[in-house]
């Protein structure tokens, strides 16, 4: 099964959005671990920050990134989500990717769901579902 930990700081503080991100988790069930870590830490393990100025893809592009750098990492992902001011510099600099989500700037709470939701999309894209049209 491939794994994605997603480091971000603070809770989610409205139930719907809870809710939106457990059903993203559901529909991952059984293809993708999703692991929740809420504060800001620098992981031992290779990571991609989210951050405003990293790279822009398509979703298509962004799901072979994805399944690319899974075959690199074991399975396994990590991504940072930053907070109001975005992420420390020494974090940034020891990331293996920067991505940007979009060039709006989002809370770090829709930016947990935003990347949940294109994670669910890469798979499907990988998986050759009708999801993505």
């Amino acid at each position: 099964m491939l794994k994605i930990k997603i480091i971000s700081p603070g809770k989610t503080k409205e139930a719907w959005l809870d809710a939106a991100l457990a059903e993203y988790e559901k529909r991952l069930t059984g293809t993708v671990a999703i692991e929740w870590e809420l504060k800001e830490a620098l992981p031992k393990e290779p990571y991609i920050c989210l951050d405003p100025g990293g790279q822009t893809f398509t979703s298509p592009a962004f799901s072979k990134f994805l399944y690319q750098a899974w075959e690199r990492g074991g399975s396994r992902l990590t991504f940072i989500i930053g907070g109001p001011d975005g992420l420390a510099p020494k974090v940034l600099a020891k990331a293996s990717h920067t991505i940007s989500l979009s060039p709006l700037t989002f809370t770090h709470q829709f930016a947990r769901l935003i990347l949940l939701e294109q994670i669910y999309r890469a798979v499907q894209i990988e998986k050759g579902t009708g999801y993505h049209k």
